[in-house]
């Protein structure tokens, strides 16, 4: 089982200017849909997004990270055009 701090650590390394920014970050294994999901805080916006099946354990395992990059620098310029 994937640590959810593990994970977040990943994302930080992958993206480092989440948090230094002022994005809040934060990760959860939802059970009902079988998913990691990510959240992302930056002042009062708020957005999450569900991690593809297999993705987390993949970068976390040293294989690939491009899925999981994938969806993160998509939140992250999504939050980031935000007014």
């Amino acid at each position: 089982m994937i640590d959810k701090h593990e994970l977040c650590a990943k994302i930080a390394e992958i993206y480092p200017d989440i948090g230094t920014c002022g994005i809040d970050i934060d990760v959860a294994y939802d059970d009902e849909n079988e998913r990691w999901v990510v959240h992302l805080k930056k002042n009062h916006h708020r957005l999450k997004t569900f991690l593809e099946p297999g993705d987390a354990e993949l970068c976390l395992t040293g294989r690939q990270c491009i899925g999981l990059g994938i969806e993160i620098a998509q939140l992250r310029d999504t939050i980031e055009r935000m007014p």
